[in-house]
């Protein structure tokens, strides 16, 4: 299947200085931070469907299986794992596009055209990726957030502190590197989530990331409904770790290694 036709294009707006922002379900997406975090801004915003990149030649069925779904009428029909793209405005003279789905399985590079297909299409010049990864952190501190970016001064601007991450990636580093390659500005935001506390989606996560976001594109969103669910769910976490004797002495040794001189 060839590039053009892989990406399929539901309408073809004209875009006013639009940037992309994507995330991945799955291995580059600790508590699903990454994906909560675009879900809630693309309801935000009131976004509606751009296009989607046909899932054949990417996903293997067998490790992310589609579903079966009924419609209202008790009509049966497969809701398949994809990537599906959004757009809608961020102010008065901008949109933002939105991405969003599985990570791939297959054909990493050929996906990477896909994307840059639609970059191109729409004349997008800024792409920030967003992710969420395991730490050994303190889960009631502030949610630490690291990347890099094409400019380092970016990372200054945002308080972000540089990644110095080598090893395995997922197709967020690898689009990345494709993108940066192709001259475009690219920025990747990672969340530092707790890896003793295994509850998904980390709504403390979505917070950091979209207050990052939107510090980097200069756009704001009520983030009301958010830092309420957040502070919720810090308050069910504290319960629990107050009623696990192991796990709450080890928070505990966490704080002193943070405290130490």
């Amino acid at each position: 299947m060839l590039v053009v036709e892989a990406l399929r294009m539901h309408v073809k707006p004209a875009l006013r200085e639009c940037a992309m922002v994507l995330a991945f379900d799955g291995w580059n997406d600790a508590g699903a931070a990454a994906t909560s975090a675009l879900t809630f801004i693309a309801d935000a915003i009131q976004s509606v469907p751009l296009a989607d990149i046909d899932p054949e030649e990417f996903y293997d069925f067998t490790v992310s299986r589609p579903d079966v779904a009924l419609t209202d009428g008790n009509a049966r029909h497969i809701e398949w794992p994809t990537m599906e793209f959004r757009y809608g405005p961020i102010d008065g003279s901008r949109e933002v596009i939105i991405g969003t789905g599985a990570e791939p399985h297959l054909r990493w590079r050929s996906f990477c055209d896909c994307v840059l297909e639609l970059v191109r299409e729409l004349s997008v010049q800024r792409i920030v990726l967003l992710g969420g990864y395991q730490a050994d952190v303190v889960y009631s501190q502030p949610v630490q957030v690291k990347g890099f970016a094409s400019d380092p001064a970016l990372l200054a601007r945002l308080g972000v502190r540089p990644s110095a991450y080598q090893g395995p990636t997922g197709i967020v580093g690898v689009l990345a590197d494709r993108l940066q390659r192709e001259g475009l500005e690219v920025a990747s935001l990672w969340a530092g989530l707790p890896h003793y506390i295994r509850v998904s989606p980390n709504p403390r996560g979505a917070l950091a990331l979209i207050q990052a976001l939107t510090t980097c594109l200069d756009f704001r969103i009520d983030e009301e409904p958010l830092q309420r669910v957040a502070a919720e769910f810090e308050e069910r976490i504290s319960e629990l770790v107050a009623n696990d004797s192991e796990l709450s002495e080890y928070v505990k040794q966490l704080k002193r290694r943070d405290f130490a001189p």
